[in-house]
């Protein structure tokens, strides 16, 4: 497995803090894929992500038969792809640390309702894309000049990573 530059790694992350929502993509017992969105409680510099949802939904179900998922974030100008497999947690300390009071639309107990569990992504793989900023502008150059060169453009790790764990 190659290793991944730490640039890479670093840069995964950030792009990550920029996002709110996702979509996790689980697996149906009958073998298709299902997406939803899901607003981002917390990222880890590992390029984990952490969501809230209720212990009972589908997806929890879903991910309890097949834990592996795929999440995906886009906003203008980035990119962002996560595979890897998803556990579910009760605990009040990593609950605590996470909560938002905009949870409690979803939860009226608050931190202790017992509907409430933690979604944790465990990346296998991620990939990015960025192109905001000053970064589209270098992609665009890249990209214009390839066309006239017939080569692919050159992309630094701000602008396209891959991480393999």
């Amino acid at each position: 497995m190659p290793a991944t530059p730490p640039d890479a790694s670093a840069q995964l992350h950030a792009i990550l803090k920029d996002f709110n929502d996702a979509m996790l993509v689980t697996h149906l017992p009958s073998g298709r894929m299902r997406s939803r969105p899901l607003a981002v409680a917390g990222v880890r510099a590992d390029g984990g992500l952490y969501f809230g949802t209720a212990i009972d939904s589908p997806k929890v179900h879903e991910l309890r038969r097949h834990p592996k998922v795929n999440v995906s974030l886009q906003s203008p100008g980035r990119f962002v792809s996560i595979s890897g497999s998803a556990s579910v947690s009760r605990d009040p300390k990593l609950i605590d640390e996470l909560w938002s009071e905009a949870w409690r639309v979803w939860f009226p107990r608050g931190r202790e309702d017992p509907e409430l569990c933690v979604l944790i992504v465990e990346p296998d793989e991620a990939e990015y894309w960025d192109r905001s900023g000053l970064k589209g502008f270098r992609y665009l150059f890249e990209a214009t000049r390839a066309v006239f060169t017939r080569k692919q453009p050159e992309l630094d790790d701000r602008q396209h990573g891959k991480i393999t764990r």
